[in-house]
């Protein structure tokens, strides 16, 4: 693991229930906070990164630095012949995130990233409902996301406000890796964004009362044209208090649905049809249950040689192409088209527990 950040807390708690990956060594250019965390860790030696880089007992390599190291630690970690599992997006822009696509598949090596959300029984058992013919065909989505910013509560939160940053590159993977796994992948997008302030008060931590400039929008909108004619617009803000929206709603022609929180792995999934009287909450039909973030490094270990894994590189990459196409489409005033594509990951089959679910995968 290289990264021992905030985000890293969720996966050290998630990786004792993974049988597939063995936490083995972390590594982060504070050596000291390396090294706690390994003294937490039985078994988890702190090293430099060239030294994890270089480790003979290191097979994939757990990317958790800030968007704008991804691809630098990446393409070395596939340099000295390491899978990748990366944290979102895949990288700062799609031209790093290109060229760590084209290392990897030169290397013979596995590409994967974050969110592994979409993984969950909301996301899955949503999926299910579109695929079984509930709603009939999609027509349109909607997923909004609206905060008031990170630095309420972020202690270190300068990179939210940096290229590479802002709602849509730190939160818009969620939402949007979740529309491709509903609906499919992207065509072309429009886009509009805006910044209401061009700084910002860090509100927790040692750095607290701290002013930070702001450097890219911090809220933006997007219409995206999926290849089979639905249409999705999404909504992210760091300007805004609150909001009543569902996080995502898809309709189609007999029915639509209420898609829960795809930054969590669970939660209720609503449908209403043109023939029943209100909304229904649907069973748990599909997904891992009980997932937490790190379920994407499982998924990716128990992937068939010659597949990808179902959070992968290239989906990761074409959802960072829509996002850096709405921002161009904002400036430019005009559609952009989508050049990536991407399959639909492969459904994940409910079971009982995670373990139930990846044994089937072997």
């Amino acid at each position: 693991m290289v990264g021992c950040g905030n985000i890293s807390a969720a996966y050290l708690e998630t990786f004792p229930g993974l049988d597939a990956v063995t936490l083995t060594a972390v590594a982060d250019l504070d050596m000291d906070r390396a090294r706690e965390v390994a003294a937490a860790h039985p078994g988890v030696r702190a090293l430099t990164v060239e030294e994890l880089l270089a480790d003979d007992d290191v097979d994939l390599v757990l990317n958790l630095t800030i968007p704008a190291a991804h691809a630098d630690v990446a393409l070395k970690a596939i340099a000295a012949g390491k899978h990748v599992y990366g944290e979102k997006p895949l990288a700062a822009s799609t031209a790093e995130g290109e060229a760590m696509l084209q290392a990897a598949e030169a290397a013979g090596l596995i590409l994967g990233s974050a969110p592994d959300t979409v993984l969950g029984t909301g996301i899955q058992t949503a999926r299910r409902a579109i695929d079984e013919g509930l709603i009939g065909s999609p027509v349109s989505a909607t997923a909004t996301m609206v905060t008031p910013g990170h630095e309420r509560w972020h202690p270190n939160p300068d990179f939210y406000y940096v290229p590479g940053g802002g709602p849509l590159l730190d939160m818009g993977p969620y939402y949007v890796s979740a529309l491709v796994t509903l609906l499919g992948p992207v065509s072309s997008v429009i886009g509009a964004a805006s910044s209401t302030r061009s700084s910002r008060i860090i509100g927790s931590g040692h750095r607290a009362g701290e002013v930070i400039p702001v450097s890219t929008p911090t809220h933006v909108t997007g219409v995206l044209t999926h290849e089979s004619g639905a249409l999705s617009t999404l909504v992210m803000s760091f300007d805004a208090v609150a909001t009543h929206s569902a996080n995502i709603e898809v309709h189609g022609e007999i029915g639509s649905l209420t898609v829960p929180d795809p930054n969590r792995f669970d939660g209720d999934v609503q449908l209403r049809t043109l023939d029943s009287d209100g909304w229904e909450v649907l069973p748990v039909s599909a997904g891992y249950p009980h997932a937490s973030r790190g379920i994407g490094l499982q998924d990716l270990a128990r992937t068939p040689a010659g597949e990808l894994p179902r959070a992968s590189g290239e989906l990761a990459f074409h959802v960072l192409e829509v996002m850096e196409a709405v921002l161009t489409s904002a400036d430019a005033g005009a559609a952009v088209a989508i050049r990536s594509t991407c399959g639909r990951p492969p459904a994940v089959e409910l079971s009982h527990t995670v373990e139930e679910e990846v044994k089937s995968l072997r």
